[in-house]
This record gives structure tokens, sequence and C-alpha cells, in this order.
């Protein structure tokens, strides 16, 4: 294997092995390198098992807690949770072995062990026996990913005080458990866990659950989890967390002035990542890093060193596997002098697997008005959907955001079955510049959820059909 590349990529995460793929498309002797695994946290332990996990909940709650409703019975039900865990990781791995594939597929050299930047065109690559490989290149992606955030003074010892790695990969369920952190993680990982019976506690220091999403959307995803009893306490900090000796775990929250402690099998620590830009060597190089630990990119990913750039979650534009793809994807082409379009990230599409599932993109309603924009409302429930009556999931509605003078889509605001498949039509149409009287008049096939789409356009234009 020669040492010397056009391109050299640092992590094979969803961002790194798919600028990978396109620089060897375009025809750049491309080399990738990871200390851990092909594919990332997010096809290993993140987005891609997490999935498989929900699905098993579903089926679960569907048992237990529907089962009358749509004419099942039996006896003895047993819910085996090691299975479903096993499952989720047959998945992982098969998309892992498909990650190594088309590595071969496109003749990108795989290079295991830890990569550091020693000068701006070069990367030591250390292996797990301590071997030292050196690998020149005349430009370098850094696509090193992000970890999750633990308070210092929060002892992590993986058993009663987890992050999501080793939540994810447990097969045995604690019979209680704190979940600190309401965003994407939390509220999925309650939504597994309380489907199987486990008494799950959500802590979250802001004023409501999913606080990044638009309101509406958190006060109806918290009338949807208290139906399913999960308790959830809002505006509490967390002060302290203990762990006792042959038990669980102690947690001290706090609101205002008023403390009280949270016992618990296990708490799961959910409250956000860190870049993972220490000892990569970056700041060796000279290139910029903000106080946060993130690096600095402009629309090209390019950093302020020539030929070193920068993508995924590592930059911190917006945390997510798709935008961390689409970063790649830029890079590369830009990398190989291609026309590139600068990516909106406000834009992007955002989902949450919870049940029920929470969608959106752009801005919120609240955000549109603190920007000025006359804007028009527009929403439409899924209990007026004939295929979400017949899923008996029906709980929820899409709502966009509408600037009232142009007709542009501001945003989408969607909690209910399976939104997170709606999204692309929404994206496509912002992206194209249609209007909702534009998606109103694409006829949907019906009996589908995504009618709800040019159910909630007709209704933005004032001519409802069936609202």
């Amino acid at each position: 294997m020669e040492n010397n590349y056009d391109l050299i990529v640092i992590g094979a995460g969803p961002g790194g092995y798919v600028a990978a793929i396109r620089a060897a498309q375009l025809g750049q002797k491309t080399a990738i390198i990871d200390k851990q695994w092909m594919g990332g946290v997010c096809l290993n332990v993140g987005c891609i098992p997490s999935k498989s996990l929900l699905k098993n909940a579903d089926v679960a709650h569907t048992l237990l807690k529907r089962g009358k409703e749509l004419g099942f019975s039996f006896e003895n039900l047993n819910l085996d949770y090691s299975v479903a865990v096993k499952r989720s990781r047959k998945v992982s791995n098969r998309l892992v072995k498909g990650i190594g594939f088309l590595m071969k597929k496109n003749g990108i050299d795989v290079h295991m062990g830890v990569g550091k930047l020693v000068a701006k065109d070069t990367v030591e690559v250390t292996d797990s026996d301590g071997g030292v490989n050196s690998l020149q290149a005349k430009n370098i992606i850094v696509a090193t990913g992000a970890s999750a955030m633990v308070p210092p003074a929060w002892k992590m010892d993986g058993e009663k005080v987890l992050t999501y790695l080793e939540a994810i990969t447990q097969e045995k369920l604690p019979e209680s458990v704190v979940i600190i952190g309401s965003g994407a993680i939390g509220v999925e990982f309650a939504t597994v866990w309380n489907s199987y019976g486990v008494d799950v506690t959500i802590v979250e220091m802001l004023p409501r659950i999913v606080p990044m999403e638009d309101e509406e959307v958190s006060a109806e995803l918290t009338k949807a989890l208290k139906k399913r009893k999960i308790k959830m306490l809002t505006g509490h900090k967390v002060e302290a967390i203990e762990t006792v000796e042959d038990a669980g775990v102690k947690i001290t929250i706090s609101a205002g002035d008023e403390e009280k402690i949270l016992e618990a099998e296990q708490a799961l620590v959910a409250i956000g990542f860190r870049p993972n830009s220490q000892k990569t060597g970056l700041e060796d190089v000279g290139v910029q890093i903000d106080e946060r630990g993130f690096v600095s990119i402009d629309e090209k990913m390019a950093t302020n060193v020539p030929g070193i750039w920068a993508i995924g979650d590592v930059t911190g534009k917006l945390m997510l596997a798709h935008v961390g793809s689409a970063m790649g994807i830029l890079a590369a082409e830009a990398i190989a002098g291609e026309e590139t379009t600068p990516l909106n990230y406000e834009m992007m599409p955002r989902a949450t697997y919870c049940q029920p599932q929470v969608a959106s993109f752009g801005i919120t309603e609240a955000q549109a008005i603190e920007r000025g924009h006359k804007v028009k409302i527009s929403k439409f429930p899924f209990q007026a959907n004939g295929k979400a009556l017949g899923l008996g999931e029906y709980a929820g509605w899409v709502k966009l955001v509408v600037d009232e003078k142009y007709g542009e889509i501001l945003g989408a605001h969607m909690i209910g079955p399976e939104v997170t498949e709606l999204l692309p039509e929404l994206t496509l149409a912002q992206m194209m510049e249609l209007t909702p009287a534009e998606i109103a008049r694409n006829v949907h096939a019906h009996p589908t959820l995504s009618e709800t789409l040019m159910e909630v356009a007709h209704t933005a234009e004032g001519m409802a059909i069936h609202s």
C-alpha cells in the first residue's frame, strides 16, 4: 500500500466514508483512517441499532398495551430484551460489512488506527500494536466526530451511570432509570425502555422537553409520553449523581431553591456532545478551533489552513449523520474542483424516532415572528387521515410555517406516525422554492400518511378539504 494520496480522510463515520467514496468517484487517490470501526458511531452504536431497538419496542408496546384493542389475547407473554439487542447488533454488523465492501469497490485504502496531523500534508497512523505509519496527501479531511458530554463531577462507571454507548449494548434492562436530557437520545431511549416496562423519569434543565423543536411539538410529545406513564421533570437541574453500593443511583436535582433526590437503578446521561478535536494535531498545524473545541470552516468545508478540511460533528454545524454525509460530498467535490452549492443548515431535516415520531426543518413559528416575518400557520391532524386511523396511530399533526406575503415555506414541524418519512417532499419543495399552492396540486396516493402534506398545503391556501 503506497503512502502518498490525493486525499486522506480521518474518521470513517457517515461523513468520512461518504466523502471518501465521492472523492474516489471523482478520480482522487483516497485513503481513510479510523481508530475503531467503519461507519462510525451512527452505524455501530447510534442511529442504526437504536432504530432496530425502537422497532422491537413498538411491537412490545402493541402487545402489552393495545392487544385487546387489536384482538390479541395471550398468556404468559415473555419479552426478551436481550434478543432485541442481539438483533440490533446483527443489523449494525451487516451495514458495517457493507461499508467495507464499498471501500474495496471504490479502491479506497483503509488504515485502522489513530490518525494525527503532524504537518498540513502528513498524517501519522498509530495502530493497536503501537506501530506508526506516515501518510501524505495534498488534501486532508478531518471527520473525527464527537463524544458524549459528561460533567467531570459525574463519575461514569458504565453500569449505573451510562451514556448512549453503554446503554445501547446492555442486554439486561434496569427496573428504573433516570434519563438526564430530553433531546433525541433521551426521548428515544425513554420510548424503548418504557415499552419494556422500565420505570422511566426524564429530567430536563430547560422548561420543556425536546427544547429545540417547535413549542407545540413539545407540548404534544409531553402529552403522549405522559399517556405512556413516562415521568418528566422540566426546569430541573442535576446537581449531583451518586452511585450507591449494592443499589443504584441517587440523583440530586433542583428547581429554584428547592432540591430533591431521585433514586433509580441506572442514570442515562444524554445532555449533548463535545467535538473530538483534541489530540488530533489540528492546533499544532495552525487550524482554527473555537472556544468549545469545534473546527472552524467556510461554506466549502475548508479550514483556515489550505489543504485541510473538516466535516460533520467536529465542526458543530448540525450534529446529524445525514448532515455529515452532505458535508462530506460537498468537501470532496470542492477538493476535486467541482462546482458546489452551499448547505443551508437551517433547512436540513431533523428526525427523532420516539413514539410518536418528531420531524422538522427550518424555523419555528416563534423564530419566524421574532425575525419579522408575517406568518401564516397551517395545521392538519392525523386523526383526519384514513391511513393513520387504520394504523391506530393518529395522535399528532403536520404544521407549516409560511411567509404570508410570498408563500415561502419557512419551516415544517410534525409529530405523529412515521412523520420522519414525510420530510423529503417538504425539504425538496422548500429547496425548489415551491409554495403550498404547488404542493396542494401534487396528487398524493390514497390512503397514505403523505396525504397530510397535501391537506396541510390546501389548508395553508385557505381551502381545506378534510378539516
